[in-house]
């Protein structure tokens, strides 16, 4: 994670776009109810929480955790493997291009799971070397509703 303390600060011009196109396609898809909550897996700078019903996100970096609080305190630093909340917490969880950074990609599926209540959204980088593995691991673990195969990732609707 240390790559992402160094970047944090101009992360958002380096991947910034490429984040927004992607919630903007789930957003086509997830729509929250007024009092929905909605946890951020891997949450970088806080792009997602642009979103109307947006309540937390979690990431292991401490510098993105930083750039995340600029707009707004509902950021923690926490990793996948271990989050810090109570069983079906969440209505809705999702992970954009981060689940291939997870030091283990089933302890992090099993903890999301945990935390949430029934709807997931997973986005795959489909240049790791890991995106097949990881989807099948999804696809194990969830019952995928809709697979869009966007511009670089593979993003899982369940």
């Amino acid at each position: 994670m240390q790559y992402y303390d160094i970047i944090a600060e101009s992360y958002d011009e380096l991947h910034g776009e490429e984040q927004r196109k992607k919630l903007e396609i789930i957003s086509k898809y997830i729509k929250p109810e007024e009092y929905s909550s909605i946890l951020d897996v891997g949450c970088g700078t806080g792009i997602c929480s642009v979103w109307q019903h947006f309540s937390v996100g979690a990431d292991p970096s401490f510098g993105l955790i930083r750039e995340a609080k600029k707009k707004g305190s509902n950021f923690i630093q926490a990793k996948a493997e271990n989050l810090p909340f109570k069983n079906h917490s969440f209505d809705i969880v999702i992970s954009v291009t981060a689940i291939h950074l997870f030091e283990d990609a089933d302890k992090a599926l099993s903890e999301m799971k945990r935390v949430g209540k029934n709807k997931f959204v997973f986005s795959v980088l489909k240049k790791s070397s890991r995106s097949k593995e990881i989807i099948k691991k999804i696809d194990l673990n969830f019952k995928i509703r809709k697979k869009i195969e966007e511009e670089r990732d593979t993003i899982l609707l369940t």
